[in-house]
């Protein structure tokens, strides 16, 4: 089933990214950067670029997924936000944009928004103290739907 990785030009993102490529199904990306949607192309890779803070283009990008996986490093990193003033807002506006898409299984990377969750399975994958590679293959295990948690 189709997956989105939003924050995919992160560093962690390009290795979530591998990680989920080595599957079968169909994978996309969601980044900022113009460059590393066409390396990503290049790659097999759907790409959609846009602000990561426009919940808007997310959910057109998303519709169709069963799951997103969302890296927190994204909300908040140096990127341009047009959308939204901090972080948190970011956040917000990816779930609204999940639960407008019809994405049912959100895999949030490092942290999730607060609040009630916009998909009906949730998961949090936690960062600190993590390889990168460790922190993929949680991602792809919850993706595959063998240990996500209740």
């Amino acid at each position: 089933m189709p997956v989105i990785v939003v924050g995919a030009d992160t560093p962690l993102g390009y290795g979530v990214l591998a990680a989920l490529s080595s599957g079968d199904g169909e994978v996309r990306a969601f980044v900022t950067d113009p460059s590393a949607g066409a390396r990503l192309r290049a790659a097999g890779i759907r790409v959609a670029v846009g602000d990561v803070s426009d919940g808007s283009h997310l959910a057109g990008a998303a519709v169709g997924c069963y799951s997103a996986v969302l890296l927190a490093e994204a909300a908040i990193d140096g990127r341009e936000r047009s959308f939204a003033s901090d972080g948190d807002e970011v956040l917000a506006a990816w779930a609204a944009a999940l639960g407008e898409a019809g994405v049912t299984r959100a895999i949030w990377v490092g942290t999730a928004p607060s609040g009630e969750p916009a998909t009906p399975e949730v998961a949090v994958v936690e960062t600190g103290g993590r390889s990168p590679a460790d922190i993929a293959a949680a991602v792809v295990e919850i993706d595959d739907g063998r240990s996500l948690p209740r």
